[in-house]
């Protein structure tokens, strides 16, 4: 089965924009645990918008799951990921302005300093996946780095509207293509949702879907456990 990894950044989101202790994120990854998820992600932003360190050393403590910690390569996440020891880090483009993270990093403009971050993290015994647009040419940087797998960018993907649908699915099987060629285990995150996750779960060789915003967003009306469970359902039904 696709494995999936339930991102709870935005249950963070939620308990900072009042600064308290509500809605729990370590609560919030245990029920996502009980309901089936394979992984719990997290991305602990340079700005501290949502997830916080404590968060990210309360995760590790208390997950019997994987975390897949997200994080821009600057030094000083770097170094928090050393101490944490996450079983993945995913390398994410990080802007001061954006909403969300808006495009894939850019592997092929800093290969050999990406390189130098996937050797430290590999020292660490921590995998390493590089969240990238599915484009060709960071396909094969992202393999010269020697990382473990790539995330492809689905946003462009999800956020299409008609002919364009057709044609942003072509753009991700032909980078899939190119990941499976070279030897990288194949992810896939952002904007996903039950309504639209069928046709990326039928890419061969798919091994894992990142998902958070529709996850939280469908948990209000249904409770997490029961959202957790439709994305799961829909991974069944789609393979």
């Amino acid at each position: 089965m696709i494995k999936l990894g339930v991102n709870v950044d935005h249950v963070a989101t939620l308990r900072e924009a009042r600064k308290g202790v509500e809605p729990d994120v370590v609560e919030a990854a245990l029920v996502a645990q009980r309901a089936g998820a394979h992984q719990i992600t997290a991305h602990l932003r340079q700005d501290r918008r949502h997830m916080q360190d404590r968060d990210i050393h309360a995760l590790t403590e208390a997950l019997d799951i994987h975390l897949n910690l997200e994080m821009a390569a600057v030094k000083e996440i770097i170094g928090i990921a050393h101490q944490v020891k996450p079983y993945t880090v995913c390398l994410v483009p990080e802007k001061r302005q954006e909403v969300t993270t808006e495009g894939g990093l850019d592997v092929a403009g800093q290969r050999d300093y990406l390189t130098d971050v996937v050797a430290g993290m590999h020292d660490h015994d921590i995998r390493v996946s590089l969240f990238i647009d599915p484009d060709a040419a960071q396909v094969t940087a992202s393999a010269a780095t020697g990382a473990d797998a790539v995330e492809l960018h689905t946003g462009a993907y999800a956020n299409a509207g008609g002919a364009a649908v057709g044609e942003e699915l072509a753009r991700l099987e032909r980078a899939s293509a190119l990941v499976r060629e070279a030897g990288l285990a194949l992810h896939a995150g952002h904007g996903l949702t039950v309504g639209n996750l069928a046709p990326v779960v039928r890419i061969p060789g798919l091994r894992e879907v990142n998902i958070g915003h529709s996850i939280i967003a469908r948990a209000i009306f249904i409770g997490l456990e029961a959202a957790v469970g439709e994305i799961l359902e829909a991974l069944k039904a789609g393979e």
